[in-house]
């Protein structure tokens, strides 16, 4: 007893002002210490069976491996035939398509973040996060408008002073959010309100930026659009089947479902459905022309004289294949060759993508974004390897396609004044004189 009072009597005594600094700084975390802990130890419940009714009578005598098969092969079947129906209804409805994607993306993880973190009754931030929603989308879609509709703002009085002051405004509505969200910090929810602040824009990051590449790569040409999205799509659906028949060897801890006979079927299937289809398409002009509005008709326009790109070639074949195949040349287009680059990355990097989604499922223990799909999940789990595809043919097609746009040059070419225009027309034919494209006469002299 006498050496515990001593022991007690030489131990150090924290100051008042020291506990009552420690007591502030538990208040000031606790919602978000709280939350973290949840987040690690409470599972989101899991999405309840949300198999149509006449499935599930239909296929009430499977196993819940064959039920599954069936249910996630109907719908497969009934989202191609939609993104068929669209492709068809033209560019336009495909912008719309992409965007309403974007938006129901950006609700499903946003959702994921206000489960996790307990966050619903945060002041102002479900209005924020919807607001900066509204203002990357300003921008990017300004941005498209203002390089792709280009004579027309021109033409229009507001337009014209809205595209001259886009990225002003764009920026002070960026402003205002940013503002607002600052004004709307609470001393018990800092914590938390910073890691939904940061949970919002790298929501936007990935889904918003790599939703406006897509768009991007819809104006370069229809091809561009639909061979990415289409390899994707018959990737997950020939590694599915590979693995489903044949799977023996697990691919990643991540998603233990994936095996390396679905991996690597899935990759031969895709290369051989990417020559396929970019054959087919490169035959078209519908496909292989950029999309361009009309200005004397208001309308989207996909017409013009095919490129190098989209005519049939003759290649002659390596010696080693000449042996085993016995052609000596192959007419194929160019546009092949691409697909093939295209077509590898969707089955092996693109498959990366549905990994990170994965990962950042089991890391909030939720076995699909949402259940908007029977058998699927949500629909961020249908483009989860989508978005990486869009940034990778958005930067291949800069690197290796893309080049100089003549009619873009000459829509900005008339927008200026006449004095600027004859200075470029000497400048342009100085230069063809030159080069002997042009001679000069004594009148131009």
């Amino acid at each position: 007893m006498t050496e515990l009072r001593q022991r007690v009597a030489h131990e150090p005594v924290a100051p008042p002002e020291d506990k009552e600094s420690e007591s502030e700084a538990k208040v000031d975390g606790e919602t978000a210490s709280d939350s973290e802990s949840r987040a690690e130890s409470a599972p989101l419940p899991v999405s309840a069976d949300d198999t149509p009714e006449v499935l599930n009578r239909a296929l009430s005598n499977l196993s819940s491996r064959w039920k599954n098969w069936w249910v996630r092969g109907i719908l497969t079947l009934a989202m191609i035939a939609f993104f068929f129906i669209i492709i068809y209804l033209g560019p336009m409805v495909l912008m719309i398509i992409v965007m309403c994607v974007q938006i129901k993306c950006f609700h499903e993880i946003i959702t994921i973040g206000y489960n996790v973190y307990h966050s619903y009754d945060l002041p102002w931030f479900r209005t924020l996060s919807w607001y900066f929603l509204l203002c990357v989308n300003y921008f990017f879609y300004g941005e498209t408008v203002t390089d792709y509709f280009f004579t027309l703002v021109q033409r229009e009085e507001p337009l014209r002073i809205l595209s001259k002051y886009h990225r002003f405004i764009s920026f002070t509505l960026y402003l205002i959010g940013f503002c607002m969200f600052v004004l709307s910090l609470v001393k018990k929810h800092y914590r938390l309100q910073f890691y939904m602040f940061g949970w919002t824009h790298v929501t936007l990051l990935i889904v918003v930026t790599q939703s406006h590449l897509v768009i991007h790569n819809l104006f370069e040409g229809m091809i561009w659009f639909i061979v990415p999205i289409s390899c994707v799509i018959c990737n997950d659906i020939m590694a599915y089947m590979f693995g489903f028949f044949f799977g023996r060897t697990p691919l990643i801890k991540l998603s233990p479902k994936k095996t390396w006979e679905g991996f690597i079927g899935g990759f031969f299937a895709t290369v051989v459905f990417g020559l396929l289809l970019s054959y087919v398409m490169s035959g078209y002009r519908c496909f292989v022309c950029p999309v361009e509005y009309n200005n004397d008709t208001n309308s989207f326009t996909v017409d013009c004289e095919p490129s190098d790109l989209f005519r049939l070639q003759e290649y002659n074949i390596p010696g080693v294949i000449q042996s085993v195949i016995g052609w000596k040349t192959v007419r194929m287009y160019p546009s092949q060759i691409h697909s093939i680059a295209l077509s590898t990355f969707a089955s092996l990097i693109g498959p990366f993508g549905g990994f990170f989604a994965s990962g950042f499922k089991r890391a909030f223990k939720i076995k699909d974004f949402a259940n908007t799909i029977p058998g699927h999940g949500g629909i961020m789990d249908r483009f989860d390897c989508q978005y990486l595809m869009a940034t990778f043919v958005n930067v291949y097609i800069a690197s290796f396609i893309r080049g100089p746009n003549p009619s873009k040059l000459i829509q900005q070419f008339l927008t200026l004044r006449p004095d600027q225009q004859l200075h470029i027309f000497n400048t342009l034919r100085s230069h063809l004189i030159d080069k002997g494209m042009l001679t000069s006469t004594t009148e131009d002299e």
